[in-house]
């Protein structure tokens, strides 16, 4: 697997406590692949402004590019519909991968915005990918889910 620089990482991946219920998804094997190399941390769901901790949300049906096409939203476990936040994330993140040419990206699957293979639709987890990937497969971005550096 080639990693082209500069990369895009989840910053949960890392160790920073952002994803919603305010833990990481710390992994060490992406550390350690990624020692030397130039890396882009990012969370789309830090900068939608919806803050931490907060309740799950998935997306209601369908993916990303079922929610950018206007065909889906998504909803918190309260019933809240966080889309235009969660659009607004994404699209900021995507505004870094512009800025600093990144060609590759590990990002968290069975994220409502990262989801590279899976995503949440009303608590099953079903084939698809989140919003920020979406963004990103229209870009022409290598994406790799955090599942590929497993020991």
């Amino acid at each position: 697997m080639k990693l082209d620089e500069p990369i895009l990482v989840s910053l949960c991946l890392l160790g920073v406590n952002c994803r919603y219920n305010q833990t990481s998804k710390l992994n060490r094997k992406i550390i350690d692949a990624l020692r030397g190399k130039k890396i882009i941390p990012v969370c789309p769901e830090a900068l939608s402004g919806l803050g931490f901790p907060r309740p799950p949300a998935e997306i209601e049906k369908g993916d990303g590019f079922s929610v950018l096409s206007g065909k889906s939203r998504v909803i918190d476990q309260e019933g809240k519909d966080l889309t235009r936040a969660f659009i607004t994330g994404a699209k900021e993140a995507l505004k870094l991968t512009k800025l600093f040419s990144a060609k590759t990206a590990i990002l968290k699957d069975r994220s409502p915005s990262c989801g590279v293979n899976y995503v949440y639709n009303q608590g099953r987890l079903v084939p698809g990918v989140g919003i920020f990937t979406a963004l990103l497969l229209k870009e022409k971005l290598s994406i790799l889910s955090e599942r590929e550096f497993k020991d």
